[in-house]
């Protein structure tokens, strides 16, 4: 007896779980029939790469992590991963803005902390009665738990300057987020787990960098580096998992709700209507809410209240003789304390070869995020001057770009704020009393795409052990 399983939503998530289906049904199903729904004209939500006048551009992620397996296992499966490429490990370094200087992130200091002691003590980063005050940490006591924001977190442990130089533009490149509301337990657990088993996070750093370091000399297989791309871009992945998918993708059609039918459910869109044995909703928490609010107001309530912030992107393609500072990193965060409209700048064309022609460059400014929401009330060329003139100074840009375009994502960052752990839980609670139906994406599970893959993998094994029941 035929099954059929609707997934709704095309980025990256949405494309997991329908493939994950397909696989299922070619390995024990086949009568099982995927359906995905995308209201865009396009798959793969921000992920998009372009090409243009001999460059290769990333709109949205320019890489993914490879120490979380999901991404590197589904390349693998698709048969992709002979396509991957490495970062450029000369160049694998980081900056900081202090005032229109750049000042590099000390080797070894890994987010909020230092996992080695010399490179750490001797950098410019930080002032002597900051770098005393962030080696307290080795003898302060262990906090009490609970959900603390990150914010409160490195100032109890580390300090106000640690804080304020590195924490929170790190944390606010990643996430867009504000540092004072956001949960460390949801975004960075591995520093509570430090403090709860070293006691310090210095010295649970410091501890983990000796063992690392001999597993490496033990280890003599390949690696990857811990970011990779595509020869060809992002959009190598989702495109290949949208053709896979042939006709059962359906694009340019707008879910307008989801109901229980027939011990099934019914899904809704602008152009018919789907019985569907099985659903996985793979969109913004803010639009899964409308779909399930006639099913479970509740949950939908719940999923209506996790928050989203809006980020922009200018891509600048400069002449290399343009640009007097050398490019010789991945990029640079900017502290909130520099009140400046950039927020981050990533070095594209020297992280991955291939991106930018001879004697060309690609920079990606990034602005927006929960602490400067105005500047996405402004046109597109006001923003794309403004980037320009507060990198300008910083990389001593004297021309101005061989082109440059700005890519907005409204409400597209869910936003991990102290609590958010525990309303995913209750979330998760309510969507179990609806069977066959599992709500998936980057609210829920991770922000980055091995993550979504992980969460768009997991929701489609889960509906269909729904569908055919526990251990089918």
């Amino acid at each position: 007896m035929s099954k059929r399983i609707v997934v709704v939503g095309g980025g990256i998530t949405g494309l997991a779980a329908a493939n994950r289906i397909k696989e299922i049904a070619d390995e024990r199903h086949p009568g099982l029939e995927v359906l995905l729904i995308e209201a865009s004209e396009r798959t793969g939500g921000p992920i998009r790469t372009i090409e243009r006048d001999g460059f290769l551009i990333e709109e949205g992620p320019d890489a993914f992590i490879t120490t979380k397996p999901w991404g590197l296992n589904l390349c693998r499966r698709l048969g992709l991963d002979g396509e991957l490429i490495e970062t450029d490990d000369k160049k694998r370094r980081t900056y900081i803005l202090r005032g229109n200087g750049l000042v590099e992130i000390p080797e070894g200091f890994v987010m909020l902390a230092p996992s080695r002691l010399t490179p750490f003590l001797t950098s410019p980063l930080f002032s002597w009665p900051g770098k005393l005050r962030m080696l307290l940490d080795l003898v302060i006591p262990r906090g009490r738990g609970g959900d603390e924001s990150v914010a409160g977190f490195v100032r109890r442990r580390l300090g106000k300057e640690a804080l304020d130089r590195v924490a929170q533009p790190m944390i606010g490149g990643i996430y867009t987020g504000d540092a004072e509301r956001l949960s460390l337990r949801a975004t960075m657990p591995q520093y509570i787990e430090l403090e709860e088993e070293h006691g310090s996070v210095i010295a649970g750093m410091l501890r983990s960098y000796r063992q690392k370091s001999r597993a490496r000399k033990r280890d003599s297989g390949a690696r990857y580096s811990m970011f990779v791309s595509f020869k060809k871009g992002m959009s190598t992945l989702t495109d290949r998992l949208a053709s896979g998918l042939g006709e059962s993708l359906r694009l340019g059609e707008k879910v307008s709700g989801v109901t229980e039918s027939g011990g099934g459910y019914t899904v809704s869109t602008d152009k018919g209507v789907y019985d569907a044995d099985g659903v996985v909703i793979t969109t913004p928490a803010f639009a899964a809410a409308k779909l399930v609010e006639n099913i479970d107001p509740e949950t939908a309530s719940l999923l209506a209240g996790i928050e989203y912030a809006s980020s922009a992107v200018a891509v600048l393609a400069y002449k290399l003789s343009d640009i007097k500072r050398p490019i010789d990193a991945f990029g640079f965060v900017v502290p909130a304390t520099e009140r400046k409209r950039l927020i981050a700048c990533s070095f594209s064309s020297e992280k991955f070869p291939g991106r930018a022609p001879g004697g060309y460059t690609v920079l990606r400014a990034f602005t927006g995020g929960t602490l400067d929401p105005g500047v996405l009330e402004l046109d597109d060329e006001t923003i794309v001057e403004k980037l320009k003139s507060e990198l300008a100074p910083v990389l001593g840009i004297t021309g101005e770009p061989v082109f440059g375009l700005l890519k907005r994502y409204p409400s597209s960052l869910p936003q991990y704020n102290v609590g958010h752990l525990d309303l995913v839980r209750k979330i998760s609670s309510g969507v179990k009393k609806l069977k066959g139906l599992e709500i998936a994406g980057s609210a829920m599970g991770g922000v980055g795409i091995p993550d979504c893959i992980n969460s768009g993998e997991s929701a489609a094994e889960k509906v269909v052990e729904t569908v055919y029941g526990p251990g089918r």
